[in-house]
């Protein structure tokens, strides 16, 4: 009767064993104290447009009219009359919003600053740096409005600009949230020359 093969053993895997995984204390606690739903966040929801003629304006109307609570802003050349109409409309409604301009916008013929003020927005310059080139939107502490594109007509209209929106990312706003306060505890209530008037005929 023949012999049984002997049964080869099973060769050795050369791979270093696998570290074993530590149970995270802090972890832990955090989830004990704002429960399991800090695990499963919702991923942020973004969106990118692009001008000329990309409907970035509308993108940004659009954008604050989402706003329920709060709206902060900083911007560099502001001429746009929707946004700025959209600005006003979310404060009629009860929204926070305060803005933070470049200085040019005092003497800019086109600026929206008097149509915001005389919309009661609460509006402030900043002219600490040589210009305060920032472009953002922070809708309800939560999302954030940025990238190249002023709030002008000839971004919508004539330039090559970019806006993107991100949804649903508070730590993300977080961030431009606190830049945007350091930058509001230098800036300044405006002076805004009032228009000549003709005297009166005699």
């Amino acid at each position: 009767m023949a012999a049984k093969p002997k049964m080869e053993a099973p060769p050795e895997d050369p791979s270093p064993p696998r570290p074993q995984m530590k149970p995270d204390p802090e972890l832990r606690n955090k989830v004990a104290a704002k429960g399991p739903e800090t695990l499963c966040a919702p991923a942020p929801v973004m969106d990118v447009r692009f001008s000329p003629k990309g409907d970035c304006t509308e993108g940004v109307e659009d954008f604050i009219g989402s706003a329920k609570k709060s709206v902060r802003v900083q911007a560099y050349s502001f001429t746009s009359v929707p946004i700025a109409g959209a600005l006003v409309k979310a404060r009629e409604r009860g929204v926070d919003v305060v803005v933070l301009l470049d200085k040019s916008n005092v003497t800019a013929r086109s600026s929206q600053l008097k149509t915001l003020q005389d919309g009661d927005v609460s509006t402030f310059i900043d002219s600490k740096h040589a210009i305060a080139h920032d472009k953002v939107i922070i809708v309800d502490g939560a999302s954030v409005e940025t990238g190249s594109f002023n709030f002008t007509n000839a971004a919508e209209k004539s330039n090559a600009e970019n806006c993107l929106f991100i949804r649903d990312q508070r730590d993300m706003a977080k961030s431009y949230t606190d830049n945007w306060n350091e930058h509001r505890a230098h800036s300044t209530a405006p002076v805004v020359a009032a228009k000549p008037t003709k005297p009166p005929h005699p």
